[in-house]
């Protein structure tokens, strides 16, 4: 690339840091990298060791005024109904996400969905996002944005994440002064949950699939505009040196080499709050049955979450079940300051090497299991009742409309499912989970490197 060029990265979450800062994206580039962060300096020196960062720019906490809030979350809200309504599929509206911390906020999102009936048209959103941007230029970040483009103009602006807070208002600055922009869809589920907050010149999607689902979407936005790269965050799992040595992985973790080892993937607590029971429904069936000597329960939480709401659990079954913690930083102080070691790296494709199956809650663990052709089990059934959630509407979501078929994975329809199925899937593996990873993930070994020349064509 051009020595000459200045790329402005925004990389406002730890999962930005592990795809496109831990892999080869910009490894190669001979320009100028600005980095925009809010990290701490802990994870600033170790995003520097792995890509030459030439110059930073530290955000700080983002406010936003009421206005802009109200906009935001009423666009949000009109777009989820209009997308159920257009694609036939109610399940979309559960993304709407109400505060309810104080009588404040829980009047505030009570009122959105009335006024959201004066909005039905496509158009009138259309009106109403443009009313937001217009906002977002008396925001405190955008004069300050601003005045730091004009003192070093970039070539090109590239975020990792479409729906963080702080990036329509440093993407409405770019706006102002012509500088070309792009963002990444951070995930195969993102696009229906209307939390596309920024205009862009320019969007990454991990497929043509992803692509067909954001003109679906998004028509306003142009074809030339969709940038099918893939995404690198499977890239680690061709590369030999992430597997950890048997004996060293097994030992430091408490695993017993004469077992077959299974791993609980954990959700978050918002998409899956009753995890802790299906783990303990499984632990319970295998115990109880006779395959017990011969399977050892890898759990592993989500990294974001870290709740004690698995304690019990791990309690109940010390030797059965054994805890393989995300291997994060964790700064309780700075949300900011979580992300991935490249430990964690290795951890995970370790695990996914070594593992006979993994079993969760529609997690895209199912992909990153696959790329060893391990299968995946989903749960689906509800094992506390509950007026609030239901499993059954995780897989009624949009995106799994993705999936060519049901025999892409295992099932547990009930609890008397989870013996027969393990039992099944180790003797008889259906690796069919690369019909449908195939439909979400394009150049899943090389997205690195699609990536950069998408970057460089488009400055």
């Amino acid at each position: 690339m051009n020595t000459s060029k200045n790329i402005v990265l925004v990389v406002p979450d730890g999962v930005g840091i592990k795809n496109y800062l831990y892999s080869r994206v910009f490894k190669d580039f001979d320009g100028t990298i600005t980095l925009f962060h809010s990290f701490d300096d802990t994870t600033l020196n170790t995003i520097k060791s792995e890509i030459n960062i030439e110059k930073e720019v530290r955000l700080e906490p983002y406010t936003s005024s009421f206005k802009e809030t109200f906009l935001k979350e009423l666009i949000c809200y009109c777009r989820l109904s209009y997308n159920a309504k257009k694609v036939t599929n109610k399940s979309i509206l559960k993304f709407w996400k109400k505060k309810k911390h104080n009588l404040k906020n829980r009047l505030f999102y009570s009122f959105i969905p009335l006024v959201s009936t004066l909005f039905k048209k496509y158009s009138s959103i259309e009106k109403l996002e443009k009313r937001y941007y217009n906002t977002l230029a008396k925001n405190p970040l955008y004069k300050s944005t601003i005045e730091t483009f004009r003192k070093d103009i970039p070539t090109f602006i590239f975020c990792t994440h479409q729906r963080a807070m702080e990036v329509p208002t440093i993407f409405a600055a770019a706006r102002s002064l012509n500088i070309p922009t792009a963002t990444v869809i951070y995930s195969w589920d993102n696009i229906p949950k209307a939390r596309l907050a920024l205009k862009s010149d320019y969007y990454f999607v991990w497929s043509k699939y992803m692509k067909q689902e954001l003109q679906l979407f998004y028509p306003e936005i142009k074809e030339k505009q969709i940038k099918v790269t893939g995404t690198p965050q499977f890239e680690f799992y061709f590369d030999s040196e992430n597997i950890i040595e048997k004996q060293t992985f097994f030992k430091y973790y408490g695993f017993d080499t004469q077992k077959k080892l299974i791993c609980f993937s954990g959700d978050d607590v918002r998409t899956s709050p009753y995890d802790p029971f299906y783990l303990n429904d499984i632990a319970t069936a295998i115990e109880k049955s006779s395959m017990v000597k011969d399977i050892q329960i890898v759990f592993r939480r989500c990294p974001v979450d870290t709740s004690g709401r698995y304690d019990w659990v791990l309690k109940k079954f010390p030797e059965l079940i054994k805890e393989c913690p995300p291997l994060w930083n964790y700064n309780k102080k700075v949300w900011s300051a979580v992300y991935p070691t490249k430990d964690d790296i290795k951890l995970l494709v370790s695990l996914a090497y070594y593992s006979e199956l993994v079993i969760n809650v529609g997690s895209t663990m199912a992909f990153d299991f696959g790329m060893f052709n391990k299968p995946c089990i989903y749960i689906n059934y509800d094992t506390k009742k509950d007026s609030n959630w239901s499993v059954r509407t995780i897989y009624n979501y949009q995106h799994f409309r993705s999936m060519p078929s049901e025999d892409v994975v295992y099932w547990f329809s009930n609890k008397e499912d989870i013996v027969p199925k393990i039992s099944e899937a180790i003797e008889k593996p259906n690796t069919n989970i690369d019909k449908w990873f195939k439909t979400i993930v394009d150049f899943p070994k090389d997205a690195s490197i699609h990536i950069s020349k998408t970057i460089q064509s488009c400055m």
